[in-house]
């Protein structure tokens, strides 16, 4: 009998335990919401002064339109996961992240997408290229970048002009003295600085079937050709003058080749 007995309050007590674990699994999960309505949403762009595509009403537009922004609704019916999946959706948010509180407050971060050049081709596309390669629409982003112009398609774009212009906008001095970039019928690259009337030439980008090679070859690419034209800078144009010649050709490693104006006229 005593066994029994033994034996059942084991059991109840196996019971009750296992009904606590599920009630503490649960309420950790789903924190009690003592305010049933939304009190307050919190935005924060973490980097919403550097690249400026998106700003807080903006995001709660975004919301807006899609019946998803938590202000004043039930909290037990705001889902932050479908907030996340719409933001995400925009082409100018890189990661989005939304929780709830159980004082009726949610909070809502963003990271947005990082512009590095825009590209308007000479068929009339006009959009703007991330540092991953992605495609972005144009919008009323009027931070500075480099523009490229030219010969450009999406293909181009996303698979080696990226490099060409990741590898530029790293360099201070060059993220502010280059203000275009040219590609011409053969693909070959025009440089164009913002001090000096002449226009460099540096070639064709070099050609790899894979990715990572065709990353690494261009960034040496580059690197190459600007600490060359950096020492022609220098060496050459500051005693020359900076507007004595319109062209000047740094594609092959052994010379450099310049036009120059004479009396404003070419030659």
């Amino acid at each position: 009998m005593n066994r029994r007995l033994k034996k059942f309050i084991l059991i109840v007590l196996n019971v009750i335990l296992t009904i606590y674990l599920l009630m503490a699994i649960t309420s950790f999960n789903n924190p009690k919401e003592t305010h049933p309505i939304c009190s307050e949403v919190k935005i924060n762009i973490e980097d919403e002064t550097t690249n400026g595509f998106l700003s807080k009403d903006e995001v709660k537009n975004i919301l807006e339109k899609n019946r998803l922004y938590p202000d004043k609704k039930k909290m037990i019916n705001v889902n932050p996961r479908d907030i996340e999946d719409c933001l995400k959706a925009s082409p100018f948010v890189n990661t989005a992240q939304c929780y709830k509180t159980g004082d009726g407050k949610v909070f809502i971060g963003i990271t947005q997408r990082l512009p590095i050049v825009r590209i308007k081709n000479q068929r009339g596309d006009d959009y703007y290229l991330d540092d991953h390669g992605g495609i972005m629409p144009n919008s009323k982003y009027t931070s500075d970048l480099i523009i490229a112009t030219g010969n450009i398609n999406a293909w181009y774009a996303k698979n080696y002009l990226v490099y060409l212009a990741i590898e530029l906008m790293n360099d201070d001095f060059w993220k502010n003295q280059i203000v275009q970039i040219n590609i011409l019928p053969d693909l070959g690259v025009e440089l164009v600085p913002r001090v000096g009337e002449h226009v460099v030439y540096i070639g064709q980008l070099p050609y790899a079937n894979d990715k990572i090679k065709r990353k690494e070859l261009i960034k040496e690419f580059i690197r190459n050709k600007t600490e060359r034209l950096e020492m022609f800078y220098k060496y050459g144009l500051n005693k020359a003058g900076w507007n004595k010649y319109y062209y000047i050709n740094i594609e092959f490693d052994n010379q450099i080749i310049c036009k120059k104006k004479v009396h404003d006229k070419i030659i």
